[in-house]
């Protein structure tokens, strides 16, 4: 038995918003990952099902390669590559679906186009503190994935049948992403009551694990190999690993969007290191991404200092100053914040 967990007031505003619109887009926030591809995707294929057209998946900059064998994900519009396309869309939606995001901060510089599209707005997320813009708010920062969301939503929406073999697929991808293949922030008894259910739609769990964890470059595994031996420092007092790379080191390993999934849980199966950072130069900014274990939140220090935030054990920062001055702001205010 699956729960209705959306409050079915909600549930009735979005139906009712889908039911006037035909033309729709669906928005991921940047450097979209798996649970952001799996969720808009697994919409794009339903909508479709309910027969909207146009439907169309708009995302800020380049997903990874690992995802592209997602059903549809050719038919992906990059906001980086076509901005004028993509604005076009958005001011002749009627509807936008904003997907595992919330905040238009989150989709750089797209946000001024989803801002001033006349569309209605439906937010399906489970970041903590969204804000106001959509007119239909789904937030749930419980739920494990966004992806989960989007399946509860159809689910509620009483079309759990019309959820065939792609849709699962997307929403399979997205829930076993957004977890680390179920490793953390999975216990939780109906989502394998979910994971049940798409299994049985025809789910193909071990082709999807491959697809996404098996098909890294050579040059991946070797960016991997030197970020381990060259570039991660221990703190043993507070339980914490830290691995930066500039752009220079990027360019040695022939770096492509997504050769960064995953790099900052390494250190996590170290004895005794409990948090990880992981900084990253990007064109005009620093990445960086905290992981944590337990009872040991990470999204309060990332929105403290480095304008960011998302669930306890997992979040995102950025910073524009040098990697320097950034490692020297980490360095003097970490071990007040993780013991």
């Amino acid at each position: 038995m699956i729960s209705e967990t959306i409050d079915k007031h909600l549930i009735s505003a979005a139906c009712k918003l889908l039911r006037s619109a035909q033309s729709v887009a669906i928005v991921t926030h940047m450097s979209p990952d798996g649970d952001a591809m799996g969720s808009a995707l697994a919409m794009y294929h339903y909508l479709k099902l309910i027969g909207k057209d146009p439907v169309a998946v708009l995302v800020p900059n380049a997903f990874p390669d690992f995802l592209a064998w997602m059903p549809a994900a050719d038919q992906v519009v990059i906001y980086e590559d076509r901005q004028v396309e993509c604005s076009t869309i958005l001011s002749a939606a009627d509807l936008v679906f904003c997907v595992d995001f919330n905040e238009l901060k989150r989709i750089g510089k797209m946000a001024d186009a989803v801002a001033q599209s006349p569309a209605k707005k439906i937010m399906i997320d489970h970041h903590l503190n969204p804000a106001d813009f959509p007119d239909v708010i789904i937030s749930h920062p419980e739920s494990p994935s966004a992806s989960e969301l989007v399946f509860r939503f159809i689910c509620q929406s009483g079309n759990f049948s019309l959820v065939n073999p792609p849709v699962a697929q997307c929403i399979y991808t997205g829930m076993m992403t957004d977890t680390g293949n179920f490793s953390f922030n999975s216990n939780h008894p109906e989502m394998y009551n979910i994971l049940s259910e798409l299994v049985r739609i025809g789910v193909d769990k071990d082709a999807i694990y491959n697809q996404v964890f098996n098909t890294f470059s050579a040059d991946r595994m070797r960016l991997m190999g030197y970020c381990l031996y060259r570039k991660m420092k221990i703190y043993p007092k507070n339980h914490t690993a830290l691995i930066w790379l500039d752009r220079r080191e990027l360019y040695r390993f022939n770096f492509r969007a997504g050769d960064a999934e995953g790099l900052v849980n390494l250190p996590l199966s170290i004895k005794d290191v409990y948090y990880s950072v992981f900084i990253r130069e990007d064109k005009d900014k620093l990445k960086i991404s905290f992981r944590s274990q337990g009872d040991r939140p990470v999204n309060e220090y990332a929105a403290t200092f480095f304008n960011g935030g998302g669930h306890k054990n997992a979040a995102g920062g950025e910073s524009y100053n040098t990697m320097e001055q950034t490692l020297q702001c980490f360095e003097s205010t970490f071990e007040e914040w993780f013991k």
